[in-house]
């Protein structure tokens, strides 16, 4: 009885050592994979005047493709500092490109679009790693690297010039000076009429007495 009893204690402290393992290797294994995909990308900063709806989570695009996020904003008095997170080291940012944020989707989302100005060679792309020394010296943007942003399509700023319309057609002085336009320019229009007629008139006057004059010299001929 005390052999099997002894015998089912080993099972037991097998399969728990068994287990204990399986588990180790898997936290190991989840660790291993999370440092290597937060070694695969890199970040950078880009400095805006304003947010312009821009948040945490926020899409990063170049030439359409979302590449990154927004990780953090640190706003100032006089920008605002955003720092994106790029998924992988082998999207490679050139250094003469247009940071801008622009308003996508029925709600409207801020999304952060990178335009390459240069078209670049892929000979130029061989061994550019953003974590190295060399990326200083290439054209592209490096790991930690300063970007200045600009404000590009805004949905605030069409609402905006379209508030701004509207008050204008809204302002009596803005009628009252089309209506003096209008009038001018009816006035205009009847002048010109009347100075065609009456080079109409001139024009047929000079006609018949030149046909008069050739009657006469053909008929004294």
């Amino acid at each position: 009885m005390n052999k099997i009893r002894s015998r089912n204690v080993w099972l037991d402290i097998k399969y728990f050592i068994a287990f204990l393992s399986f588990v180790f290797f898997t936290i190991s294994l989840f660790i291993i994979i999370d440092f290597r995909n937060i070694r695969r990308g890199y970040s950078i900063f880009i400095e805006f005047s304003s947010a312009h709806g821009i948040k945490k989570g926020t899409n990063l695009r170049i030439r359409g493709v979302n590449i990154g996020i927004v990780q953090n904003i640190k706003i100032s008095y006089n920008s605002v500092l955003v720092s994106a997170y790029l998924h992988s080291n082998n999207i490679l940012i050139p250094k003469n490109s247009i940071v801008e944020t622009n308003q996508t989707g029925l709600l409207n989302e801020a999304v952060i679009d990178i335009i390459p100005l240069d078209i670049i060679k892929y000979d130029k792309l061989h061994h550019i790693d953003p974590f190295s020394s060399s990326c200083l010296q290439s054209d592209f943007i490096c790991h930690l690297s300063y970007l200045e942003g600009d404000r590009g399509l805004n949905y605030d700023d069409l609402v905006r010039a379209t508030t701004r319309i509207s008050q204008r057609f809204d302002d009596p002085r803005f009628f009252n000076l089309f209506y003096i336009f209008l009038q001018n320019s009816i006035d205009v229009a009847d002048s010109i009429l009347d100075l065609t007629v009456d080079l109409s008139d001139i024009v047929v006057t000079i006609s018949y007495s030149m046909y008069k004059f050739v009657e006469m010299y053909l008929n004294g001929l």
